[in-house]
């Protein structure tokens, strides 16, 4: 706040005149007299000298100059385009009013006004730097009004506390910002950065002592005055970024967090808007749907604190890969667009290869699917490109030792795989290919090159498993029923396969209707060509 003063009496009489005031008057508002006499106690006042600065003009001939420029132009803007583009800018009648107008006022004299004793200048090196900041030791008074009804949250003094998207901190022997919330009213002000030094709450001396700062601002009501040493970071503006999350988190159950008041909750599937990346611990985000912004744990932080909580599910190191395992994934929003392929992902007996032949009965014209490569011989009577595609073994051999299968494996003696180039050609014919692949196969598939839509077909629990073999046995959907042990093979793999993929996921479903998932997966297919998505960021950049 600049302070303009014509009075020529130095600064600690106005100091002196000011705490008789405060000592007798009964119509200031005392904290009004807490801000003034704070200002007048800053270094920066004490030293600034209120030296009159003349301004005066680089010329007052500009008219004159423009016409010279003008006929040295003359020859080169029948020949260039750029002299006659700059030519018709320099006539034009608002340009030339301008420099007239110039001309008029700097033929004048005028007095610049005094500068003001928020001007901090080094003339020792005003040549050479253009722009000074303010020295460290300027103190600043910056008011803030406390909301009616709002507490400080404060939980351990070695921890840090909040107060209107603000956390502090002890560091070094000062009460320092350690954070400010982002979109919060301080925030918003631009009044109070991470890193100043809080050395006054309301005319009372902090120091080292957070006890005061939180006597204080628990006391106070309406306007708050801080006397503080600035930081004077440079502020860079951040870029967008989108994360969606892959687990679910709640600050209430966080013994790590500064301050669990200033968490963000989250869930898996979250969408959230990271605005502050600069701790290497806790990152600022907010939901996109809207909200207050709120601390939660980084990438680092989460994957040292997952290091050592042991696993509600292992799996052997064949199966799963800590590293794999995504916390948070950069998205970004698209437009609406059609998948290319559909991916049906599940364990072994929960209906998987029913699913898909039902999808391409149903939807011939808008679903297709790939035909397995084989070495092995042709039965008597098996034709070509119904079932299998025929193959030698060494031509297959090459071919996956080239890259060209997506997967392959090895029965009876006999290669069987699957072709990348297979499922482009179901692409480029218009369709939707529906693969069912093992799981490891999605790090290739979940790229721009097959946009897919993956849907997990979640086990049901063994008794619904149970009854829904019963069931197909005795319509003659299936001819097998599974034992016991099959079946607790079956949930048992369905709970790895989502702890150890689970981030792949577009759609759940426990499959334990199959005309209700088919139903389903038709839905969200429709529903994401219709509306805008969130995709991985490696598929837009």
């Amino acid at each position: 706040m600049p302070v303009a003063s014509t009075r020529t009496e130095p600064g600690p009489q106005v100091v002196d005149t000011m705490s008789d005031s405060t000592a007798s008057s009964t119509t200031a508002n005392d904290l009004d007299l807490i801000y003034l006499k704070g200002i007048m106690e800053s270094p920066a006042e004490q030293e600034a000298s209120l030296k009159e600065v003349h301004l005066s003009p680089v010329r007052e001939n500009n008219v004159e100059l423009l016409q010279e420029i003008l006929r040295d132009l003359d020859p080169f803007k029948h020949r260039s385009n750029t002299a006659a583009e700059l030519t018709s800018i320099l006539t034009q009648p608002h340009f030339q009013s301008l420099l007239e107008t110039h001309d008029s006022v700097a033929s004048q004299v005028c007095d610049s006004p005094p500068s003001s004793p928020g001007d901090f200048v080094d003339h020792n090196t005003e040549d050479e730097y253009k722009h000074t900041y303010p020295p460290p030791d300027a103190i600043r008074m910056v008011g803030i009004r406390k909301v009616a009804g709002e507490h400080l949250v404060f939980e351990e003094i070695t921890q840090a506390s909040m107060f209107q998207g603000v956390t502090f901190k002890v560091e070094g022997g000062d009460l320092i910002i350690a954070r400010i919330l982002h979109g919060g009213m301080v925030d918003q002000q631009g009044l109070l950065h991470a890193g100043d030094i809080i050395k006054e709450v309301n005319g009372r001396e902090v120091g080292r002592d957070p006890r005061v700062l939180q006597e204080e601002l628990q006391a106070a009501s309406g306007n708050i005055v801080l006397k503080i040493l600035p930081s004077y970071h440079e502020a860079i503006l951040p870029r967008q970024v989108f994360f969606k999350c892959h687990y679910d988190y709640d600050p209430a159950n966080d013994n790590l967090i500064p301050c669990k008041e200033a968490g963000l909750r989250f869930e898996t599937g979250d969408i959230l808007q990271i605005v502050n990346q600069d701790d290497v611990n806790w990152w600022q985000a907010r939901h996109v749907e809207g909200g207050s912004t709120g601390l939660i744990p980084s990438q680092t932080l989460e994957e040292k604190r997952k290091a050592f909580v042991k696993r509600d599910v292992e799996l052997a190191p064949a199966e799963f890969d800590r590293h794999e395992i995504l916390l948070y994934e950069e998205v970004a929003k698209v437009p609406p667009f059609k998948r290319k392929t559909l991916i049906l992902i599940g364990a072994q007996g929960v209906g998987r290869r029913r699913l898909k032949n039902k999808l391409l009965l149903r939807d011939p014209l808008l679903f297709g699917t790939t035909i397995p490569y084989t070495s092995r011989k042709p039965k008597k009577g098996e034709r070509e490109s119904r079932m299998f595609a025929f193959t030698s073994r060494s031509k297959m051999e090459t071919d996956i030792k080239n890259g060209r299968y997506l997967e392959h494996g090895e029965y009876e003696g006999n290669l069987y795989g699957i072709k990348t180039d297979s499922i482009q050609e179901v692409i480029e014919a218009g369709r939707i290919c529906i693969l069912d692949p093992n799981p490891q196969t999605l790090k290739v598939l979940r790229t721009s090159e097959f946009l897919p839509y993956v849907v997990f077909l979640q086990s049901p629990e063994f008794e619904v498993l149970k009854a829904i073999n019963h069931s197909a046995v005795e319509a003659g959907v299936v001819t097998k029923t599974l034992t016991d042990e099959e079946m607790h093979r079956t949930c048992n793999e369905s709970t790895k396969i989502q702890a150890a993929y689970g981030h792949y996921f577009d759609l759940t479903i426990v499959n334990d209707n199959l005309d209700e998932t088919y139903r389903t997966v038709k839905a969200a297919l429709e529903t994401v060509s219709k509306n805008p998505q969130w995709v991985p960021v490696t598929w837009v950049f």
